[in-house]
């Protein structure tokens, strides 16, 4: 298990308290809460966009609160995707493992893999401006993925598509999270992403309650 320790912040009249909270080392763990429970401050202060005095982030033995935003090797997917416009789905995918230092040829095998599971290869070709919603949600996965980051962060990943594509796009990312088995944390508002995870996590108030 990773442990998150001695979270505490205060931001204004909002305050983050979390003593102690375990993350699985393998499976989909969900964050649940309401709106303005502190969720993506939670995950921003993971990736290292928020600073926290004190916080430690044991991973496998080592502390990734004391590491840089590149150090800590995470793979996120924002709710906004996140996705250069400009750029072509494999483009986007690209940029992410060339930031990383890896080479084409150490990747083209995972290229192949998330190419395969996902679908990619029907749009990934086109400029991200004119793919769909869904679409982009596959390509940012697997640009978050690519470059095997120790954990996968997830900001609301299916909160801009509609209903169908919500139940397709959570069982495409419960599958893949189980096959790759890593470990993946995913902050959500909507009850129904409770049902692909592998542990469940609730957050009120800046704090970690029992349901």
């Amino acid at each position: 298990m990773a442990k998150i320790l001695n979270l505490k912040k205060s931001w204004g009249d909002f305050k983050m308290e979390i003593p102690e909270l375990e993350i699985l080392d393998e499976g989909l763990t969900v964050l649940w809460g309401p709106s303005g429970s502190g969720k993506s401050t939670f995950l921003n202060v993971l990736i290292g966009l928020e600073f926290v005095p004190g916080f430690q982030w044991i991973f496998h033995g080592e502390d990734l609160a004391k590491l840089s935003v590149q150090e800590r090797r995470l793979g996120v997917v924002f709710q906004s995707y996140d996705l250069f416009p400009h750029m072509t789905g494999l483009q986007n995918i690209e940029f992410a493992f060339q930031a990383r230092g890896l080479s084409q040829k150490e990747v083209a095998p995972k290229l192949h893999f998330f190419a395969e599971k996902l679908g990619l290869e029907k749009f990934w070709a086109r400029p991200v401006s004119v793919i769909s919603g869904g679409e982009k949600q596959r390509i940012a996965l697997a640009r978050a993925l690519v470059g095997e980051p120790r954990i996968l962060l997830l900001d609301e990943p299916f909160s801009a598509l509609d209903t169908e594509l919500r139940n397709s796009a959570r069982e495409v990312l419960r599958s893949l999270v189980a096959e790759l088995k890593i470990p993946a944390l995913m902050v959500s508002h909507d009850p129904a992403d409770l049902e692909i995870a592998r542990s469940k996590v609730f957050m009120e108030g800046g704090k970690i309650i029992d349901r």
